[in-house]
């Protein structure tokens, strides 16, 4: 499993607004992409959130990044043009216990 994760670090003022368009529009418009098999939401403190992908293959998140992700990034790039720091990472589960 292929887990790609944004955190997003956000000027306290804007945290409502942008949790709001996370969970009602960006959200929801990548998981309809159908690259992602389970997608997780969090947030750590009032203006720090976490979002993770879940790719059964690196080839479907290989898929988003080249058929999607440009234009989810420019239309959430143009709603909150400032005071939205993003880092990005991917991780490759190696094992789970449950």
């Amino acid at each position: 499993m292929i887990i790609y994760e944004v955190t997003l670090q956000v000027e306290p003022s804007l945290a409502p607004r942008l949790e709001e368009h996370m969970r009602r529009i960006h959200i929801p418009a990548i998981f309809a992409t159908g690259c992602f098999r389970r997608i997780r939401f969090a947030q750590a403190s009032p203006a720090r959130f976490r979002t993770s992908y879940q790719a059964d293959t690196q080839a479907q998140l290989d898929r988003y990044l080249r058929n999607y992700a440009l234009k989810l990034r420019a239309e959430f790039q143009a709603e909150f043009p400032t005071g939205v720091v993003l880092t990005r990472e991917t991780w490759i589960q190696r094992e789970v216990w449950e």
